[in-house]
């Protein structure tokens, strides 16, 4: 056991790690670092906890361990294009564990020895605590199943949506009111009908979301899971659950907000499950397109001085990016301008693209952000696009009707030459067609990805 000083003053050490650790994962060079940080954090955060004040941490220890265990095999298995369903997953875990830390708060015998002022303050907390993570919870689900396709990616939205929403939202107010003005364990009812409402809402706040917006998805419920965090935290009483819970909320929101304005999305749509929100297919295109082998395609790597590469999940699935190295090695030591072009939403995920990127030692210095690479499309020779599909697509600048109209995009379509690596001329996770394929200036190159490059480093001189 260890004194309540000494305990403070772990948390207060834990804190300025994952302050550190946040700071940290800024930069792909310091991120693993950061990583480092996190870990020693949480170890000092949950070795002083469980030499505290508690009672049954023998039962904790064993229940840790047996999750640990289960996080290690998982960790282990999942593929990186697997890993927005995968943290889609942990989120929903987050929420249901505030769902129910709040009802078991709620039924402890001791919250109703409070004083009148204390036991007003610690119901608010158990209302909101036990909101957010039913929210957190079912809308992490849907989110799962649509990164996992189990779901389809398209938004639903139904007539009245709107008002079924605001009506929902003045439940939620009035039940809170009839709770806070029960006495022992009276609230109860009014407690699980506001869950049952904060449920649907998770799920209908998801389900309105299209596949374009999945990325802002993910950091909302990752915002939305920090902020649960710290609700239980309020709830149990640990400072170093709501400074936890803060730091991953406030992150989260900002990231949220970064990824909203990438895809040119009103934040408060998203968070309100598409509020006003309506159904776009983009325009059905007509035209003639041109492909090319292998061969050919080495012909216009050889022959071109510039080179901008521009990966999508399609390299992820496809696991490309060792080829795709040795493609640029290649290119580099022809004495060729070759760098990467990444859209701030690329993948499923935030960052997705970096990673696998760095995973095959791409220098940092050669991959450049949407907004630093459009400006040099215009007097680029090639552009290469592989497995990018709705990140590309000219129809977010060009087509009104389009779901994606007014989402920044890496301009490809701008240099003298395309060429787009895709399997198939399916549809991306948007679900809309991409007029990129029809543009004079563009040549598809189908077939896997990482089968197509491993044959195309054959061909380069």
């Amino acid at each position: 056991m260890i004194s309540t000083q000494i305990q403070i003053a772990a948390y207060v050490f834990a804190s300025i790690l994952f302050i550190l650790s946040l700071s940290g994962l800024s930069s792909q060079e310091s991120a693993k670092k950061g990583v480092i940080y996190g870990i020693i954090g949480m170890i000092i955060a949950i070795a002083s906890t469980l030499l505290g004040d508690i009672n049954g941490y023998v039962y904790i220890i064993i229940a840790m361990i047996i999750a640990s265990l289960i996080g290690i095999i998982v960790a282990r298995k999942v593929e990186m294009t697997a890993m927005p369903q995968l943290i889609a997953l942990l989120h929903s875990f987050v929420g249901l564990a505030a769902v129910l830390v709040g009802f078991s708060s709620y039924i402890d015998p001791k919250t109703f020895t409070l004083d009148s002022a204390e036991l007003s303050i610690h119901l608010v907390e158990i209302y909101v605590g036990i909101l957010i993570g039913a929210i957190t919870f079912t809308g992490s689900i849907i989110a799962w199943g649509k990164l996992t396709e189990k779901i389809s990616s398209k938004p639903f939205v139904y007539k009245g949506k709107d008002i079924v929403n605001v009506v929902l939202v003045l439940a939620v107010i009035v039940l809170c009111v009839l709770f806070m003005k029960e006495s022992g364990n009276n609230g109860m009812m009014y407690l699980c009908i506001m869950t049952g409402i904060a449920g649907f809402f998770g799920i209908m706040m998801v389900m309105a979301i299209g596949g374009a917006d999945m990325p802002v998805v993910i950091s909302m419920l990752n915002s939305l899971s920090g902020w649960t965090a710290a609700a239980s935290g309020f709830m149990l009483g640990n400072d170093l659950l709501i400074v936890i819970g803060a730091l991953v909320g406030s992150s989260g929101a900002i990231l949220s907000i970064i990824m909203c304005n990438a895809m040119n999305r009103s934040f408060f749509s998203v968070i309100s499950g598409g509020f006003g929100q309506e159904i776009k297919t983009g325009k059905k295109l007509e035209g003639k397109v041109k492909s090319i082998n292998i061969e050919e395609a080495a012909e216009i790597l050889n022959d071109a001085q510039s080179v901008i590469i521009v990966p999508g999940y399609g390299m992820a699935v496809a696991k490309a990016q060792y080829p795709v190295f040795e493609m640029v090695e290649k290119l580099k030591k022809q004495g060729k301008n070759v760098r990467f072009a990444i859209h701030p939403v690329a993948g499923r995920l935030p960052g997705h693209m970096n990673v696998l990127l760095a995973e095959a030692n791409v220098p940092y210095d050669i991959v450049l952000e949407m907004d630093e690479i459009n400006p040099d499309l215009p007097e680029t020779d090639v552009a290469m696009v592989i497995g990018a599909n709705d990140t590309v697509n000219p129809g977010a600048q060009e087509d009104l009707s389009s779901p994606i109209y007014g989402m920044p995009v890496v301009e490809v379509w701008k240099a003298k030459r395309v060429i787009v690596m895709k399997r198939s001329m399916a549809v991306g996770y948007a679900g809309v067609e991409n007029p990129l394929f029809y543009k004079d200036n563009t040549d598809m190159l189908y077939g896997d990805a990482k089968t197509t490059i491993v044959k195309l480093n054959e061909e380069l001189k």
